[in-house]
């Protein structure tokens, strides 16, 4: 019988498919997990096997972000494209969402509606998109141009880009296709809209040359937290993945976005907030405390002030490293990453080596300990309203995950607060998210019901 109390939501960031960075040196962890089929085939079914939500792919846009002596050492720097991946994972699982990002500044709205409507597709109702300006100033040089888009200006661009796409996706009524042998009417011309969109940044006429996707729309998903971020997402988003340090914070992110929602219209429970959670488990505390400093061994200083030069913005190997963190100036680099960067600095009075020490590894919110202590700390985030569930980064792998869902999902379904089952066969059934109605046939279905 179904719990009546709230339900933790949870999502696995897997791209890459660790984030720690020296994960991949782990004892029994696999070096190549990032570009090997069969190992993220074998990810992606444990984590169906532990009911997670979804499997969510982050992409990256440029490799030479770092200096070469750095970037050696990082086993990010080759992945699948992901719209590639994640038809083939949708093959071998039924019930496992599948999200992507999606670049709003270095890709067409076109092309972005065609690839999630065609995965939403093939999936059977699994796809999310997960809108993105691209922070890394680094991708502008790989799409010809020679200095990145200011920060505001890529918002007002990707808000625009955001109406395209789901008006694409709405430019086919969802009973359009009545394929009728008898009378050779394959679709219906009253159940077609062209969009003719000419804006600020895009003009296109549309329609999309593929069916409404089956959720109506792919879910939204959106991971910027500045005040721009979280603008658009209590616009656009179904779901957020953020990353706030600690609970209090989860608290504000949480009261701030939802309320965002309420005052431009929107049902705040169409939206889940699952912040982004780095978990290792062990059996004791101190067995977990061990793993997550032997994880710390296989980190590179080089790695960690690159690091922190690119959530800074600014170029960390030329501060004294022995030194507190000097003034930062400001940069086109993102906004939210930056200050909380600085605010860890501040508040622990670290050094700059030992900043660039705890960014190597992994320094955002994490979850240390038994399964029973885990659950205990995402009941409290359930309970106080600092988030929906998580977005669970595992320690390494294969093994952090299969500890995750071996140990940690058992707890958490012996308490009554994670499904035992999926609620239905499509992502958003199992978020809980309406489906979108289309925007120009919605009143045309009304009157002919009436």
């Amino acid at each position: 019988m179904p719990s009546s109390r709230r339900q933790l939501h949870l999502g696995a960031f897997m791209r890459p498919v660790t984030i720690h960075t020296g994960a991949w040196r782990y004892p029994g962890a696999w070096p190549d997990a990032n570009f090997n089929i069969a190992h993220i085939k074998r990810l992606a079914q444990t984590l169906e096997r532990g009911r997670f939500d979804a499997f969510f792919m982050a992409d990256h846009l440029a490799v030479l972000n770092m200096p070469l002596d750095a970037l050696q050492h990082s086993h990010t720097v080759t992945s699948f494209e992901p719209m590639t991946l994640l038809p083939a994972l949708a093959m071998v699982t039924e019930h496992l969402g599948l999200v992507a990002t999606a670049s709003t500044t270095f890709d067409a709205p076109y092309h972005v509606a065609r690839r999630f409507a065609s995965l939403d597709h093939i999936s059977g109702g699994r796809a999310g998109w997960n809108l993105v300006t691209t922070a890394n100033p680094d991708a502008a040089l790989n799409f010809g141009l020679d200095e990145h888009v200011d920060h505001a200006e890529r918002y007002r661009r990707a808000r625009e880009f955001f109406d395209v796409v789901t008006g694409l996706w709405d430019s086919w009524g969802d009973d359009a296709f009545v394929r009728d042998t008898q009378s050779g009417t394959f679709f219906d011309p009253e159940k077609l809209h062209v969009l003719n969109h000419k804006g600020t940044h895009y003009s296109v006429r549309g329609p999309l040359n593929i069916a409404r996707p089956v959720q109506g729309w792919p879910v939204i998903v959106q991971a910027g937290s500045s005040e721009a971020g979280r603008q658009i997402a209590a616009e656009t988003a179904e779901a957020v993945f953020t990353a706030p340090p600690n609970l209090q914070e989860g608290k504000r992110f949480y009261a701030d976005v939802k309320g965002r929602m309420a005052a431009v219209g929107r049902d705040p429970e169409h939206m889940k907030i699952l912040p982004a959670c780095f978990v290792v488990v062990g059996d004791t505390l101190e067995e977990a405390r061990e793993t997550r400093a032997r994880l710390d061994t296989f980190v590179y200083a080089e790695s960690g002030i690159a690091s922190l030069s690119i959530a800074l913005g600014s170029d960390a190997s030329k501060f004294d490293l022995d030194a507190p963190l000097p003034p930062v100036p400001e940069s086109n680099a993102s906004k939210s990453s930056r200050d909380r960067v600085i605010e860890w600095a501040r508040r622990d009075n670290l050094t700059v080596r030992q900043l660039a020490q705890r960014i190597g590894g992994y320094s955002g919110l994490e979850m240390v300990g038994t399964p029973a202590m885990i659950a205990d700390e995402m009941e409290q985030w359930l309970a106080e309203s600092g988030s929906d569930g998580f977005n669970i980064m595992f320690s390494h792998l294969p093994q952090g995950l299969d500890d995750f869902v071996d140990k940690v999902v058992p707890e958490l379904q012996r308490r009554g607060v994670f499904r035992r089952e999926y609620e239905g066969r499509t992502l958003r059934e199992n978020l809980g998210l309406p489906r979108p109605e289309n925007r120009f046939f919605a009143k045309q279905a009304v009157a002919e019901r009436e």
